[in-house]
């Protein structure tokens, strides 16, 4: 089996979190990765929760640099055009 690349790494990584945030009535979605820096989009509660950007640094991006790479860094992409 061929070697995963960094971005499906980060696909599976972000997928393995997603029930976390779909028990709280949100989801995310991956959007792309550009170098080290993990596009994403917040939906459902998530959107509009005051505590996302917490849940962004403290929660996703943590994760992700824990089982992925420590350099990787979250960016909510929401409302933006790729």
């Amino acid at each position: 089996m061929a070697e995963m690349t960094l971005e499906q790494k980060v696909a599976e990584a972000i997928n393995q979190i997603r029930p976390s945030l779909q028990n709280d009535g949100g989801d995310i979605e991956f959007i792309k990765l550009d170098n080290k820096n993990v596009y994403v989009n917040l939906v459902g509660a998530c959107a509009g929760c005051p505590m996302s950007q917490m849940t962004l640094k403290n929660g996703v991006e943590k994760y992700l640099r824990a089982v992925v790479d420590p350099q990787l860094e979250v960016i909510n992409a929401t409302g933006q055009q790729f």
